[in-house]
């Protein structure tokens, strides 16, 4: 810009306004006569039409330029916006629209227009369970609204129309079934409200919280709702006004429905395990008959207005109504009451498909965690214990819960706990805490001089904790292939990453299984010493060691069965990608270091196990040194370890595998990974007689791929073959089976 072109853009903003003063704008006393758009607004405004002089001030701007005066904040300039924005100003009337609704919620109704304002208001409360808020669902009902506001102080408040009892009398339909029905659904809506928000959710991604000012009848209780359903249903069975028997018995379905759902939301957390999933079944029985009789309903949509979201505190923008099918909402109330029957192991729970809704998901935390009680008995201290028990220290006495009750600074117990507490509450580092506990607990340690100069002790606490970190990890990496997060050239790193991880607890697991064994030698010993002892005891003790051994042998087995896999298919999608046959793909704004290091993440600051740079990776990864014959030799040995270990885990018990409440879900898992196994197979021996022998024996020492020619359909190997990935064979989530195929 010019020096000049400041003073003359100032010059010209300081008329782009309109004041409370007279002026006389350019072109005659009334602005622009000539096109007629000037106007007077009020005695002391003028509005003129500014277009020419905005457009010639902005012209001397440059691109990306901008002129904002200190006192117009953006919360100003926003607001700007949104004023006579029919997208963003919920009060903006089109000319000749009115402020309210004309729709009179006293009218009288027919019974398929009940019926069908009864499934409307289903379909609303199930899009409000998915996710969309209430403005743009249940709120949306002139009755619910009509109900809530002003707010009821009490039940006999919450009305249609106040003040005319003869009304009432005379429309029953209306005040007695929908009434109820309405009632019911607003209660419903007020528990599951209650109950997510005791519990972890995601807010606006699982489940939108947020009640617009509104109350969801907090002061009245389910058992004051009940009545009234109960009375609808009376009336429903008595002569009423209309002679179908089929609309009659699809009414009093659908209030039966609602009478049972409250009660079942109405469960405490002591009754969800015992009274909850036969009143899930009542409902799931209910719907298919809710469903056949849905077609004898008229929906009424002139109920529904978005025009009430201008009644509501929010501060989003005005938004359409949500609508869902109703058999979508069948379809997700069936699911709802299949897993509200079947709330039993978090793992298969929450990795079912689809996903559960976030009301179920919310009960099963309060099963499991209600009153800072697992599952209603045991303290979260105990549970730890327990697990510390079963994985590093069986039988010993340093777990014993006794040891709390001891107050006497003096006793060694006193300081085993205090440490013991403050491991639970992690006020310090586990390695730390397991040092101070061995002046208390007389270890003795392993002298090897081949391993280490100094004494090894067990360190139990901080091995425990470092394998459920180590297992952690495994199950990040894995999650990013269930989810598709990598990219096709990104999958033989992050299967090598997988192998390495496993590798690492394999190891880790020999370390904490011969620490146990060397225990349990000792008091297999102290045993036969002892002439006198309880046999009880010594058979607890035996028990304890001998599941704590189990439980370590099979997470061997597992881990050691997964850094197989990984392994294989990280040499496979290495040699795929030597041969061109998986390209890079086109990184204009990163590099392969930056989106590496984006991937771990998670993983950058931990210290153990060590994070593997990417400088060093590449390397460990490509295995330039090797032939692909030999890699892809390695990765036949690989998968026929592997395929042997999860065959033997699909036959391992339920008691050995932990998986006593799902048995079924995890050995088809197990199985589905079995599968895998033989599809990688086939595509294995498939990609060995594909490359030439020539080929197969060279190695890639100078790290290069193979590049296409132009007009070369073989990617450069000279290859007639082709790698779909998106077709790739996912038998099971965790692992992807390249599909190769010929052109």
């Amino acid at each position: 810009m010019e020096a000049g072109d400041d003073g003359n853009i100032a010059e010209a903003t300081s008329r782009l306004g309109i004041t409370n003063e007279k002026t006389t704008p350019p072109g005659g006393p009334t602005g622009l006569p000539s096109s007629g758009l000037s106007q007077p607004i009020s005695r002391d405004i003028v509005a003129r039409d500014i277009t020419a002089e905005f457009s010639k001030a902005s012209s001397a701007l440059n691109t990306g330029q901008l002129i904002k005066d200190e006192w117009f904040t953006l919360f100003e300039s926003v607001g700007a916006l949104e004023i006579m924005d029919p997208k963003m100003d919920s009060g903006y009337l089109e000319p000749g629209e009115t402020l309210d609704d004309e729709y009179d919620v006293s009218r009288a109704l027919l019974p398929e227009e009940v019926l069908g304002i009864m499934d409307q208001l289903l379909c609303h409360e199930v899009a409000w369970h998915s996710g969309s808020p209430l403005a743009q669902t249940l709120f949306t009902s002139l009755y619910i609204d009509k109900l809530l506001w002003p707010e009821p102080r009490a039940l006999a408040d919450a009305q249609f129309c106040t003040g005319n009892l003869q009304d009432s009398a005379s429309k029953p339909l209306l005040h007695k079934v929908l009434r109820a029905y309405s009632l019911s659904v607003v209660k419903c809506c007020g528990l599951v409200h209650e109950r997510i928000l005791k519990e972890h959710f995601y807010e606006e991604e699982d489940f939108v919280s947020h009640l617009c000012n509104r109350s969801l009848l907090p002061s009245v209780s389910s058992a004051e709702v009940l009545p009234l359903l109960e009375e609808a249903i009376v009336w429903l069975d008595g002569p009423v006004g209309f002679d179908s028997d089929s609309i009659k018995s699809a009414l009093k379905i659908r209030l039966e429905f609602r009478k049972a759902f409250l009660q079942v939301l109405s469960t405490d957390v002591a009754g969800l395990k015992q009274v909850a999933p036969s009143l899930w079944e009542e409902c799931g029985k209910i719907l298919p008959l809710m469903q056949a009789s849905h077609t004898r309903g008229t929906p009424v949509e002139s109920s529904f207005s978005v025009k009430l979201q201008r009644r509501l505190a929010s501060t989003v923008p005005p938004r359409p109504i949500v609508h869902l099918e109703y058999d979508d909402a069948m379809s997700h109330l069936k699911q709802l009451c299949k897993d509200g029957q079947d709330l039993n192991f978090v793992w298969t729970f929450q990795s079912r498909k689809p996903q559960p809704s976030i009301y179920t998901r919310a009960v099963l935390q309060s099963i499991l965690f209600g009153d800072m009680k697992v599952l209603g008995r045991l303290s979260v201290k105990q549970l730890l214990f327990d697990d510390l028990a079963e994985a590093a220290l069986p039988a010993d006495a340093m777990l014993d819960q006794s040891f709390s009750e001891v107050e006497l600074p003096s006793d060694p117990r006193f300081e085993i706990n205090k440490r013991l507490e403050a491991f639970v509450v992690r006020a310090g580092p586990a390695e730390e805490i397991d040092a101070e506990l061995q002046s208390f607990t007389k270890e003795e340690p392993i002298m090897n001089q081949s391993i280490s100069r100094d004494p090894i002790f067990s360190f139990p606490l901080s091995s425990w904790a470092y394998h459920l970190k180590l297992r952690q990890m495994e199950w990040v990496i894995q999650l990013g292939f269930e989810l598709e997060i990598y990219q096709p050239d990104e999958l033989a790193g992050m299967y090598w990453y997988l192998q390495y991880i496993s590798q690492t607890r394999v190891g880790h697991l020999e370390r904490m299984r011969g620490f146990v064994n060397r225990k349990f030698s000792a008091v297999k010993k102290s045993h036969l010493a002892r002439k006198v002892m309880d046999p009880t005891l010594k058979e607890l003790e035996l028990e304890a060691f001998t599941r704590t051994l189990s439980f370590l042998n099979f997470q061997m087995l597992e881990a050691t069965a997964i850094h197989d896999f990984a392994d294989t298919l990280s040499c496979i999608y290495t040699s795929l990608a030597r041969l061109g046959l998986i390209p890079s793909q086109p990184q204009p704004y990163s590099t392969d270091k930056l989106q590496y290091e984006l991937r771990m993440r998670p993983f950058l600051h931990i210290s153990l196990p060590e994070f593997i740079p990417y400088e060093q990776l590449v390397p460990l990864v490509e295995q330039n040194d090797e032939s692909l014959r030999t890699l892809l030799h390695l990765a036949q040995n690989s998968l026929a370890r592997c395929r042997k270990d999860f065959d033997l885990l699909s036959k391992t018990p339920p008691s050995t595998s932990r998986t006593i409440l799902c048995t079924d879900e995890w050995r088809a898992s197990v199985k589905n990974v079995v599968r895998a196994c033989i599809a990688t197979g086939i595509a294995l021996s498939r990609l060995e007689k594909e490359i030439p022998d020539k080929l197969a024996k060279q190695t890639n020492s100078n790290g290069s791929k193979q590049r296409p020619k132009k007009g070369d359909k073989t990617n450069g190997s000279g290859l007639k073959l082709n790698v779909d990935m998106h077709k790739a064979q996912a038998y099971h989530e965790w692992w992807l089976i390249p599909t190769l195929s010929s052109f």
